[in-house]
């Protein structure tokens, strides 16, 4: 059974920014508890960037002390080189979390967008409204990568409230059968 009081720390990897964000889940709601950004761009070394994203996760999961770690997972781009940076980026994050045992949960951009907004395509900004209006942010984060790490906290727990437990949607018409307070009326 799953815990239904949990804080889950997302995190979007990045060799220039990373984006975290929590939330806390109590029963069948969410709450934002933080997000930002650590930019890492005023670093030339890139085993140093990576020292600062393992450093800056420790640092939420000693502060927050998450349940759970979601991430969102690198995308197959076209350049080798820049999919190799992002893995390690990816790699160094789940290490903190792994040292702390924090269970690890992955999810592609596409299911992290699908799962905010109920489209796989939808922009950055897309993603960022939606998850204003999910948790009653009044003003939208300066910056993406905040918003796309707070995305893949709550992908994970729309994947895993347990009232969803291996349910499978054929569409939106079905999820909101289930779900019928996620329509906004008005």
């Amino acid at each position: 059974m799953l815990k239904t009081d949990r804080i889950i720390l997302g995190i979007d990897p990045g060799t220039t920014i990373m984006g975290y964000g929590l939330i806390h889940n109590k029963d069948k709601k969410i709450e934002l508890i933080t997000l930002g950004i650590l930019k890492l761009n005023k670093y030339d070394d890139h085993p140093l960037r990576l020292r600062k994203i393992f450093e800056r996760t420790l640092g939420l999961i000693e502060e927050y002390k998450p349940d759970e770690m979601s991430l969102e997972a690198p995308f197959y781009g076209k350049n080798v080189q820049s999919m190799l940076k992002l893995g390690r980026a990816q790699g160094v994050a789940m290490a903190a979390g792994l040292s702390r045992n924090l269970p690890i949960f992955e999810y592609s951009p596409r299911k992290i967008k699908q799962a905010i907004t109920g489209k796989g395509n939808a922009s950055k900004e897309q993603v960022s409204a939606m998850l204003c209006k999910l948790l009653n942010i009044k003003e939208a984060p300066q910056y993406l990568d905040a918003s796309d790490g707070l995305a893949a906290a709550v992908c994970h727990y729309f994947q895993q409230r347990p009232e969803n437990a291996g349910k499978k949607y054929s569409g939106w018409k079905a999820f909101l059968k289930d779900n019928p307070e996620k329509i906004e009326r008005g």
